[in-house]
């Protein structure tokens, strides 16, 4: 019976909170574990890149939930806590403390790691990644009292957003990035030209095609990082931000397949009957792209959590949801939805004002919307989703065409014709 049984959550992120509160949404009146290897209550990490970091928030608003919450919930909170082995066939979970616990069904919430540099210097003092609260906290100490030479290697979404925070609080920034054009990977050339230039315009030094070879310095802190090219930056703090790892590890050795992050259904089962995965951890298989994809961003941690916990206490889930994600940088607020497998080689067309970044564009393929980013331009969102989800036909007048509502954009093309 449902009041006997064990559900255990192995993870105290975002995706962790919100699949526990849902599970008891749906009326399941058992035991509920969430294991969090951080001594600290699930929270939210967007925050730690942007309000946090910028000082405008304090560390208790990152958390999902008061402490309280969990209490009044009947959600047992193991804080501290690192599982180092999991046994699906006896359904029992290992912690790193040798304590044993036993489940009815699991859910792998266990987020990923920051990639880390593989070169010298590595450990110097001064040297930061940012993942979690204690990251944000000693990289915001660090930031904070300005007039610092900062270098961000990494021109992806966490050190644009980083170099956009170090600046603002008065100190000089360098971002040094692999790729040709900052952010290209995620949303294109065209587009990462438009955030280029928006921190070329506010003062950041970004260098793009530019490796790492090495990070200087001495027991006092880092002094200075060194391209491949014999070139040295000074530098009193460094920030790395060169992407993650899925922290898949304790699947992988239980045995459950995995492949880029674990391998899950629509409804986050592993191939485990009673284990599933959700979050940044997971490869979940996309019904409308009928492939899997791996999705890092907070929405998916938000609306995956809850699907994958109601899928535990017996619900019909098969998850379709949209990847969603944002970024605020100087004055620059965007959002973009859609699927980045389609977007890869679609074409992209503006609505608006590119050059004065306040704009929407919309990545087509076959005559379909599969992705739109809008650019300090509100409320659009909602409608980009339904011209993504509806697969409406398009062409690039009409998306290019301001006089033309974006509502009116959800009627096909000739659907008005001989009227």
């Amino acid at each position: 019976m449902a009041e006997q049984q064990t559900f255990v959550i192995v993870g105290g992120g975002l995706a962790g909170a919100r699949a526990a509160e849902a599970i008891r949404g749906e009326g399941f009146t058992g035991r509920v574990v969430i294991v969090a290897a951080e001594d600290a209550y699930p929270y939210i990490r967007p925050p730690l890149s942007k309000e946090y970091l910028q000082g405008g928030a304090d560390r208790d608003s990152v958390f999902v939930h008061p402490a309280d919450w969990y209490a009044q919930q009947d959600i047992e909170v193991l804080r501290g806590h690192e599982a180092s082995a999991l046994s699906p066939g006896s359904h029992e979970l290992t912690l790193v403390s040798g304590e044993v616990r036993r489940y009815d069904k699991l859910l792998l919430a266990t987020g990923a790691t920051p990639r880390r540099f593989g070169g010298e210097g590595a450990q110097l003092p001064g040297v930061h990644y940012l993942r979690t609260v204690a990251d944000s906290s000693a990289l915001r100490a660090a930031l904070s009292p300005g007039n610092r030479r900062v270098v961000v290697v990494g021109s992806g979404w966490i050190g644009l957003e980083v170099a956009a925070t170090a600046l603002g609080y008065g100190n000089s920034v360098t971002v040094l990035g692999h790729e040709p054009v900052p952010l290209a990977a995620a949303v294109g050339e065209r587009v990462g030209h438009v955030f280029a230039g928006l921190h070329r315009e506010h003062g950041v030094d970004l260098r793009s095609s530019t490796d790492v070879d090495a990070l200087l310095g001495d027991a006092r802190g880092v002094t200075g990082v060194r391209t491949a090219s014999g070139d040295v930056v000074p530098a009193d703090v460094v920030v790395l931000g060169i992407g993650v790892i899925p922290n898949s590890g304790l699947a992988e050795a239980a045995g459950l397949e995995v492949d880029n992050g674990i391998v899950t259904d629509a409804s986050f089962q592993t191939t485990d009957a009673d284990v599933y995965a959700v979050g940044d951890v997971a490869s979940v298989y996309h019904p409308v792209l009928g492939r899997r994809i791996r999705i890092e961003h907070w929405a998916n941690a938000e609306n995956a959590g809850a699907a994958a916990g109601r899928a535990m206490a017996g619900a019909e889930v098969s998850y379709d949801e949209i990847p969603y994600f944002y970024t605020d940088q100087f004055d620059l607020g965007m959002e973009y939805s859609g699927y980045g497998v389609l977007a890869a080689d679609a074409e992209v067309v503006f609505r608006g004002d590119v050059e004065g970044r306040e704009f929407i564009a919309f990545w087509v393929k076959d005559s379909r919307v599969v992705a739109g980013m809008n650019v300090n331009v509100w409320d659009v969102n909602e409608t980009v989703q339904r011209l993504i989800r509806e697969r409406v036909p398009v062409d690039a007048a009409r998306l290019q065409d301001e006089s033309m509502a974006l509502e009116d954009l959800l009627s096909p093309v000739g659907a008005d014709e001989g009227n």
